[in-house]
């Protein structure tokens, strides 16, 4: 490798190497760092002369690192970290003259219970402030927000835990079986045995906290009869009101539709763990001053 001089390299290929480290993908990396494909092969061309090293091999579909990348990984990382923190740290956030767009993982019952308590204040006290909702995508959140395609994300989501992400307990939940008032199962506890009694609607989604229920119940060797599944929380609701499906929600939404007087809720079995609800961001991004603010005013409306 010829002898490199670092007063001529250009620390924006660090950029594109942190972006292909995530991405394992051309096309991905170019749509994070918002360039076209043929710029982010030129930088990885650049880098590879750079580094007299291939740096990212084509296997499958993706693309895996070196060893060369993987000794570099590190200090650039490092190096990128403290540019992005000391910038951030020097800049500033004024929710009052604030234009940002906060991108918020959650599910789409997570957007009825949070953003009608969110939006509210935003309107108030940051009117430049908007929120941009994306689906909950349990496979896929790690590393949209260790890149920052996503800001932050709410939810039971035990794997985001520290020293990579920072969490904030919103509240603690719980599961409940919800059914239309005037259902024939009049218990208000469930056992185990009940359960194979009821007919459900099911959420056919990955989030976290229902992965949990159905390996609760599969551990217990219980196998509740599935009438429906169906791909949205929302629509839950009016499914339990007109028939006697009866559905596993969780208790903090659950509160308000009993509040109706349509529905009721029974105790699920207390082989069910709790839910904690949390705000996640990764810890690349603790010194952004809009996050942080943000993660206030959550901590504040629950």
């Amino acid at each position: 490798m010829s002898q490199m001089n670092f007063n001529t390299f250009d620390l924006n290929l660090v950029r594109v190497f942190l972006a292909l480290w995530d991405q394992r993908s051309v096309t991905a990396a170019a749509d994070r760092l918002n360039l076209t494909q043929p710029a982010v092969s030129h930088a990885l061309k650049r880098l590879r002369e750079q580094f007299d090293d291939p740096l990212f091999t084509r296997i499958g579909k993706g693309m895996e690192p070196t060893p060369a990348a993987r000794r570099l990984y590190i200090p650039f990382k490092s190096c990128h970290d403290t540019l992005r923190e000391t910038m951030t740290v020097h800049g500033s956030f004024d929710p009052q003259k604030s234009a940002r767009v906060f991108t918020v993982a959650m599910s789409d019952i997570s957007e009825s219970y949070v953003l009608p308590r969110l939006l509210a204040p935003l309107l108030t006290h940051a009117p430049g402030v908007r929120i941009r909702s994306v689906q909950l995508e349990a496979e896929e959140i790690e590393a949209k927000l260790r890149s920052g395609q996503v800001d932050m994300a709410f939810g039971f989501l035990p794997d985001l835990s520290p020293p990579e992400f920072e969490s904030m307990l919103l509240l603690d939940d719980r599961f409940v079986c919800i059914v239309r008032d005037g259902h024939p199962c009049s218990e208000t506890h469930l056992t185990p045995h009940s359960l194979l009694t009821l007919d459900f609607v099911e959420v056919a989604v990955n989030a976290t906290g229902y992965q949990t229920v159905r390996a609760v119940l599969e551990q217990h060797g219980i196998f509740r009869t599935i009438r429906a599944q169906i791909e949205h929380f929302s629509v839950i609701p009016e499914i339990v009101r007109s028939t006697d499906l009866a559905a596993i929600y969780p208790a903090s939404v659950a509160t308000r539709l009993v509040e109706s007087r349509e529905f009721r809720t029974m105790e699920m079995p207390e082989i069910f763990p709790p839910i904690d609800v949390r705000t996640h961001y990764h810890s690349n991004f603790r010194s952004d001053a809009g996050i942080l603010w943000l993660n206030s005013l959550m901590k504040g409306l629950f």
